[in-house]
């Protein structure tokens, strides 16, 4: 598989403050990647170095092989091959729809700049609204007008910068999926930020966790869930809580739910401390259970609701329960553990 983008350790400072720590990763042809974390940890300004807005203090930065940023190297933007969707879209208030579209075609005339202009309008739904100005179409539009445009010229790579923020939560998860399949289907090779981890799993093929300025973890959206590489990681994505619990052997670890059973890593066992993470899904809702737990808090979440459960032992963990199970705050109902991964984090 051919590598389209390559970061090599690389490290950006502003002034005295580090902002990007010697980070590395790589995007095969058609791969879309995406960087995920909280505001302030520099993910946007890693797609800036790689767009070529910023250069770097250290490493090098390659797409197609060639260096485009370096100690003492920076290629401009425009000689990149990239193209580039913008948080706000940036797209031109006095131009059509079409003429948007167009202006990432500045290099291209006559009838095959009509073809790709025609064969984008389609492929992102917008051939009825060419004519019509952006003030007159939507938001999840514009933002489908401003891919268009960015994939116009074919880029080597494309980069969107946290594409989905200004838009409602309904319409963000329907374009996040859409945009997936415009990518997928021209085989676009992309990186996106966000410091949403929904949009991050449904838009990406591999993800990066970053916290301060550092690639923490790297991998599918169900390895960072499920095989979290810190309690950090495990807390940013997803929801969960972190249990004490004691490792008696290999295959068991005594907890406030009681002993749970599994395969896991620890390096010492016996009675050794351990954090577990217990996942809302792990606690089954069963009325029928002699295992109890009180309702210390209760989040709707329309088909399910997320309870709050203080257990015998004092620990607090969370369940996903569907909606039609209704239970008052103060109230005690029965519970089953399930937890198929047990990940173990030391204290």
């Amino acid at each position: 598989m051919k590598t389209v983008l390559e970061v090599k350790n690389i490290s950006k400072s502003f002034g005295n403050q580090p902002v990007v720590k010697n980070l590395s990763l790589s995007l095969d042809k058609g791969t879309i990647g995406c960087l995920l974390g909280p505001s302030g940890c520099g993910k946007t300004t890693i797609l800036r170095v790689i767009a070529g807005f910023e250069g770097i203090d250290a490493g090098e930065i390659r797409i197609n092989q060639s260096i485009v940023s370096g100690r003492h190297i920076l290629v401009p933007p425009e000689q990149r091959r990239i193209g580039m969707v913008f948080q706000d879209y940036a797209l031109f208030p006095h131009l059509s729809v079409k003429d948007n579209v167009a202006f990432g075609l500045r290099n291209i005339n006559g009838k095959k700049k009509e073809k790709r202009i025609d064969e984008l309008l389609h492929l992102v739904r917008l051939v009825d609204a060419a004519q019509k100005f952006p003030h007159e179409i939507s938001g999840g539009q514009q933002q489908r007008v401003a891919l268009a445009r960015a994939l116009a010229p074919e880029p080597d790579l494309l980069l969107l910068d946290e594409p989905f923020s200004s838009l409602d939560v309904t319409l963000r998860e329907q374009l996040s999926t859409e945009v997936r399949e415009i990518l997928k289907e021209q085989a676009t090779t992309a990186l996106m930020v966000t410091h949403n981890q929904h949009e991050a799993f449904a838009v990406s093929d591999e993800i990066g966790v970053i916290q301060d300025g550092k690639l923490v973890q790297w991998g599918t959206g169900h390895n960072l869930y499920h095989r979290p590489a810190s309690n950090w990681v495990a807390d940013f994505v997803g929801d969960g809580v972190l249990l004490p619990g004691l490792v008696l052997d290999d295959r068991r670890v005594e907890t406030g739910l009681g002993i749970l059973e599994g395969q896991f890593k620890y390096p010492c066992q016996n009675g050794c401390p351990a954090d577990v993470l217990i996942r809302p899904e792990d606690i089954i809702h069963d009325d029928a259970s002699s295992f109890k737990a009180k309702i210390l808090k209760k989040h709707f979440r329309g088909a399910n609701i997320i309870y709050t459960l203080q257990l015998p032992s004092k620990d607090v963990v969370l369940a996903l329960v569907p909606s039609t199970c209704q239970h008052d705050v103060g109230h005690s109902i029965g519970i089953i553990p399930k937890v198929d991964d047990i990940i173990l984090f030391e204290k």
